[in-house]
């Protein structure tokens, strides 16, 4: 701590994983290139095959697996997964292809942020993740899609929205184009939704959140 009471080392960041990492390793490159201006001083994964922890671990993070199939409930789990943020000192939570619904204390209530590859509250909530995502906004007819940050609260892809951005379903599109598409935008819109809290520039009004 400083004289003033602030963290010496600045703002930092948990990053909980559940499968590839490539939010995580997104993050790692923005971080490099100074474009992210946090600290990531954890990784926590769900499941201990999954392959983000590899980044985690090129990159010299401490990670630490809290395997969903030995907490069930998700009272369980988040008591684990917290414990470790807390021990980290991680002022913020970010979730990066986390898949398991965990219960947000009342310690870290707005602190806890996702991006969901939609633009909530269209094609979200549960069973709308990954691919599945992408498909059913193509199977509607949209003509935009793109990405959502938002706080995360006890339901699944339903807190107070912190910024958007879209991109365009082309003609011909599948799937997997789409979600290229909109993961290159996710890659630009979750550093700067990071960044805008670590600065104080996120504020709460209600469900409406201000950004300065």
């Amino acid at each position: 701590m400083d004289e003033d009471g602030n963290k010496s080392d600045g703002f930092s960041i948990c990053v909980l994983i559940s499968g590839g990492g490539t939010t995580l390793r997104n993050l790692i490159e923005k971080k490099n290139s100074g474009q992210l201006d946090a600290t990531i001083s954890h990784v926590v994964s769900s499941r201990v095959d999954a392959g983000g922890i590899d980044h985690a671990r090129e990159a010299g993070i401490p990670f630490t697996i809290a395997d969903y199939r030995r907490h069930k409930s998700p009272e369980l789990l988040s008591e684990v997964i917290f414990r470790i943020c807390r021990e980290s000192g991680a002022d913020l939570i970010v979730m990066g292809g986390f898949l398991r619904q965990i219960a947000i204390p009342a310690d870290f209530e707005n602190r806890v942020i996702n991006i969901h590859p939609s633009l909530i509250p269209a094609f979200c909530g549960k069973g709308y993740y990954g691919s599945k995502v992408h498909q059913a906004v193509i199977d509607y007819g949209c003509k935009l899609s793109g990405c959502t940050v938002h706080f995360v609260d006890d339901q699944f892809d339903h807190g107070p929205i912190i910024a958007q951005r879209t991109v365009d379903v082309m003609p011909g599109d599948d799937a997997t184009t789409l979600a290229a598409r909109v993961f290159e935008q996710e890659c630009r819109l979750y550093p700067e939704a990071i960044n805008a809290i670590a600065s104080g520039k996120v504020k709460l009004e209600g469900r409406t959140v201000v950004i300065s």
